[in-house]
């Protein structure tokens, strides 16, 4: 029998998706100091009470035989990685960065994060890449996946939230439309509140271009062609215009630019544009039917619509569909995006990204330059400028004009960056690779040296979940003796390096200075404290005072724009740019799977998950796998002009004819990666992962 002493429970939060699902742990504590964890969910606003697959088996992780618990190196290219003391590996990482920067330049150094870390690290992260390096290089993986979308809703409303209403809106919403969303699968849990909805009478809508668990689910389903989004939002836009629908009050007091966008939208005519979208005029009319009877409407998109060239201009289409119903700024409306990383929305807020200093303030904005460089007892002048994506970074790694060397904190771009063969490729030229990791991820397994880091319960700090909720999760048990937190790690590089300005390894210490930083910004954290976001259950930013309440809903009385408008925009007409041709007259697209997140680096170590979906696949349409001589089951390779990967076939109705889905979690042979593009959205930077022509080779004719 275990003691009462030897028992905790913590209330914290998921490890996994942008909702962050609240969880108790129950920590025992048995012999030889190890502890059982034991997960149940909390009644938390986002889950109320429930949780996916992913996080009723997320403490498997904590026990992992595959953990790292002593730093690596890897004293000469042809050797393998051993264990070495930190001392050694600080040493050897200091040793390098400092050569590299002194023979080719501050920005020979590049800085990759992710949009799992908390903000306490993705602020310090920023802070020690322009500050302790003085290198432009930083970006996130969230270059990957948020940031069409953040970059219209800039442009349109002024902020960048994913969602600027509390999710329970869905609720209470008559019409919700979910584009290029898969969150059956990708968010099991946010189906509750769709539930919820459907029981109060309310209405889903689904446009995907594949027939998704969720789209299962959907009163109407529209199946798309993939990368069709513009002509479509522009399609349902001109019938809206047609119907009468245009709410001219809502647009005339607060928006600006209808009359070009209404002119152009005339443009999309209803046969076009199902000629353009391989959807129907009956289906369009059918939802333009739902949206004339609902008075109120949410409309959210995912990957499937921003993860392309034309990302951005896509999720402005969007947006002008909804600002014309005048359907944003209203309880149990608007336009938002479904944040997929657990902090994919802090993690961009914070410093992290290229072009931004914490608190969404800009590195090109002298106000804003110098109240970052005041808190950071630096000189304005010294803080670098922007930097590239983080496409540009990897793709020019160890190039003449790349970095030369790499530090990767909490993500993994050997599987989930796009053209994964020529990033593994450049990773590998590059003269010095550190990467921080509680697991052996096949980035870490490239590199010369590898910091053994904590885990999610193994520490506190801050995460903002998809709605702008600041939550905290909490230290539950300690990690394995030999680890230090990425905080940890991040001081002892700076005091290394010999950097002036503090970087404090305590979360509280880097949170308060997070805050200060953030002071007056559009995303103010200066009213958020640890104590109060347990006692309210998370706080809403903006929050620039203790006695301020949060904000769960943006937009209700103006918008963050200099006259306080939000803003259309003329969208340009635009196809697919690497459309199907004779050689490769497939369309591939790419997504995520209920048992697996991101790069797989965690759920493929867990046993329940790895058991449940062991290996890739690929899903093709009876009559394309009919014509390539494919039968369901058979081992297959899909390849495009970058690259292939070999995969199993599941032949299925759920996509429509000519077109590959196949999801992304894995390394090595099966890595679809190797197959994407990684040329990008100008707007955004953002990869084009969701289309690209393609071919499938069955097994008995495949090319060795």
């Amino acid at each position: 029998m275990v003691d009462v002493e030897d028992l905790s429970l913590v209330g914290t939060h998921c490890p996994y998706c942008a909702l962050q699902c609240g969880m108790t742990l129950q920590v025992r504590r048995a012999e030889q100091g190890q502890a059982m964890v034991t997960v149940t969910p909390r009644d938390f606003p986002t889950n109320r009470g429930n949780l996916c697959r992913k996080g009723w088996t997320c403490a498997e992780l904590l026990s992992s035989p595959e953990r790292l618990t002593v730093p690596l190196v890897r004293r000469s290219r042809s050797e393998d990685l051993v264990a070495t003391s930190w001392e050694e590996a600080i040493d050897r990482t200091v040793t390098a960065l400092t050569a590299l920067q002194e023979r080719y330049g501050p920005d020979s150094i590049g800085v990759l994060g992710g949009g799992g870390l908390t903000n306490e690290k993705a602020y310090l992260l920023g802070k020690f890449a322009r500050v302790a390096l003085r290198t432009r290089m930083i970006d996130y993986n969230g270059r990957f996946c948020m940031a069409a979308a953040a970059t219209a809703t800039r442009r349109a409303f002024g902020v960048d939230r994913g969602l600027p209403f509390p999710l329970s809106d869905i609720e209470r919403t008559d019409l919700l439309i979910l584009v290029g969303v898969n969150t059956a699968e990708t968010m099991p849990v946010l189906l509750g509140h769709i539930e919820r909805m459907r029981a109060a009478g309310g209405r889903l809508v689904v446009i995907d271009p594949r027939r998704s668990a969720t789209a299962e689910l959907a009163d109407i389903f529209v199946q798309s062609t993939p990368g069709a989004d513009i002509a479509l939002a522009q399609g349902l836009l001109r019938l809206v215009i047609d119907a009468g629908l245009v709410d001219e009050a809502f647009v005339a007091a607060r928006t600006r630019g209808f009359d070009e966008v209404r002119a152009h939208a005339m443009g999309f005519w209803p046969e076009r544009v199902e000629a353009l979208t391989g959807v129907s005029i009956v289906q369009l009319r059918a939802v333009v039917e739902e949206l004339r009877r609902a008075q109120t409407t949410i409309l959210l998109t995912g990957r499937g619509v921003e993860q392309h060239v034309t990302g951005t201009h896509a999720v402005l289409a969007y947006i002008n569909l909804m600002l014309a119903l005048g359907r944003v700024g209203r309880p149990w409306c608007g336009y938002g995006s479904v944040t997929g990383q657990g902090n994919g929305q802090g993690g961009r807020e914070h410093g992290q990204k290229a072009d931004q200093l914490p608190g969404y303030r800009s590195i090109t904005d002298p106000c804003d330059r110098e109240h970052v460089a005041r808190v950071w007892g630096v000189d304005p002048e010294q803080i670098p400028g922007p930097g590239v994506p983080a496409t540009e970074i990897l793709t020019k790694a160890g190039t003449e004009d790349g970095v030369r060397g790499l530090l990767v904190f909490g993500c993994n771009p050997a599987v989930s960056a796009p053209e994964a063969t020529r990033v593994e490729n450049r990773l590998r030229s590059l003269d010095f690779l550190a990467v921080a990791d509680f697991v052996l991820s096949e980035t870490a397994a490239l590199a010369d040296v590898v910091f053994p880091v904590t885990q999610w319960a193994e520490e506190t700090g801050t995460m903002t979940n998809l709605e702008g909720r600041v939550v905290v999760r909490r230290k539950a048990l300690d990690p394995p003796p030999g680890v230090r937190s990425d905080l940890e790690v991040l001081a002892m590089l700076a005091t290394a390096l010999e950097c002036r300005s503090a970087f404090p390894s305590d979360p509280a210490a880097v949170f308060a200075e997070l805050r200060r930083a953030s002071s007056g910004a559009v995303a103010d954290y200066a009213g958020i404290d640890y104590e109060r976001i347990v006692t309210e259950d998370g706080v809403f930013w903006p929050c620039p005072s203790a006695d301020h309440p949060g904000t769960p809903r943006l937009f209700l009385d103006c918008f963050p724009t200099p006259d306080g408008r939000a803003r259309f925009h003329v969208v340009p007409s635009s196809s697919a740019d690497e459309a199907p041709d004779v050689e490769f007259p497939l369309c591939l697209t790419t997504g995520r799977l209920l048992e697996h997140y991101q790069s797989g680096a965690q759920t493929r170590r867990i046993d329940p998950l790895r058991r449940a979906v062991p290996t890739s696949y690929v899903e093709i349409h009876p009559a394309t796998a009919q014509w390539y001589g494919v039968t369901d089951g058979d081992t297959v390779r899909v390849r495009t002009r970058r690259g292939s990967f070999v995969t199993t076939a599941r032949v299925t109705t759920k996509v429509a004819e000519g077109t590959l889905f196949v999801p992304f979690h894995w390394g090595g042979a099966e890595r679809a990666n190797n197959a994407t593009r990684a040329v990008t959205d100008p707007e955004s930077g953002i990869p084009a992962f969701k289309l690209s022509a393609a071919t499938v080779e069955a097994a008995a004719r495949m090319s060795p």
